[in-house]
């Protein structure tokens, strides 16, 4: 199966009614560009609010049932045959979660995604915001094949990425919010950033999309550049495409029946030893065998 996978890379301001406006819009331009499969940024109809912590911002959050940005988004991916994984702050009753839904080419929605790594320090407080996931890691049989969607600080963990892949995902998408770091300016965590998910691409031979976003955002405390960087891979880990730091769209075409073929004779999956991995179930990597 032929598939076009799109990336869309962009800035935010504060009314969330215009960042879902120019976020459909993009992904217009994508399907008119032929994608087939569209990933958007984490969080991308509001600015990211966990540089702080402010009780006031929990408002934001609304139910799967009723979020504008999933009703104008399930109606765009129905009108336009697109896969739409699409990001929001969902309110749960009582919970809230960095939450993620997938819309199948004819709108239905395919299943919730909640952000199980939830990270914690300056400028990204999410702890303050989000209970960690509780639906496990998950893959989406589309229209377009079978995808494993996890939420930013999710890429950086090695096993998220192979319980996908042992899952069955043909394709890896990561929605990320991450830039500079408000108390160590010198730091630049994007070449590390790129090449972690690069490794799990290479690792389970199977590619890897992220879109992060860009801009400088003021929040009380701090303020955070977001570096952009979104990229493409293969499932080498080699990039098909890469942005800099301006609002873009990348896009790459994928034949999956060939990478199929190319896990398959590959033997990664065939050799692992699961009956030696046991350590990874515990936090210190201990291991009883009773």
């Amino acid at each position: 199966m032929q598939v076009k996978v799109a990336a869309i890379q962009m800035a935010v301001g504060d009314n969330e009614a215009e960042n879902i406006d120019k976020a459909l819009q993009q992904v217009h331009c994508a399907a008119d560009a032929g994608a087939n499969i569209i990933l958007l940024q984490e969080l991308f109809s509001t600015p990211y609010f966990c540089k702080d912590q402010n009780p006031d911002f929990l408002a934001r959050a609304q139910p799967r049932a009723s979020h504008p940005a999933l009703l104008a988004l399930q109606k765009l991916a129905k009108d336009r045959h697109l896969v739409l994984p699409v990001s929001f702050f969902e309110r749960a009753n009582n919970a809230f979660f960095n939450s993620l839904v997938v819309f199948d080419a004819d709108g239905k929605d395919l299943g919730l995604y909640r952000k199980a790594h939830i990270p914690d320090g300056p400028g990204y407080q999410e702890k303050f915001y989000f209970s960690p996931g509780d639906t496990g890691f998950k893959v989406f049989a589309t229209h377009y094949g079978r995808i494993g969607v996890a939420i930013c600080w999710d890429q950086w963990f090695p096993e998220a990425a192979r319980v996908m892949a042992l899952q069955g995902a043909e394709i890896l998408f990561y929605p990320t919010a991450i830039g500079s770091e408000p108390r160590a300016p010198e730091i630049n965590s994007r070449g590390h950033w790129t090449r972690v998910m690069q490794g799990h691409a290479a690792a389970n031979l199977v590619p890897v999309v992220a879109a992060n976003r860009v801009g400088h955002e003021i929040g009380a405390e701090s303020s955070i550049t977001f570096y952009g960087g979104s990229f493409i891979s293969d499932p080498t880990g080699a990039l098909l495409a890469q942005a800099d730091q301006e609002e873009c769209i990348l896009y790459a075409d994928l034949d999956l029946s060939k990478l199929a073929a190319q896990r398959a004779e590959w033997g990664l999956f065939r050799d692992r030893r699961p009956e030696w991995y046991a350590p990874i179930l515990s936090l210190d990597g201990s291991h009883s065998d009773g």
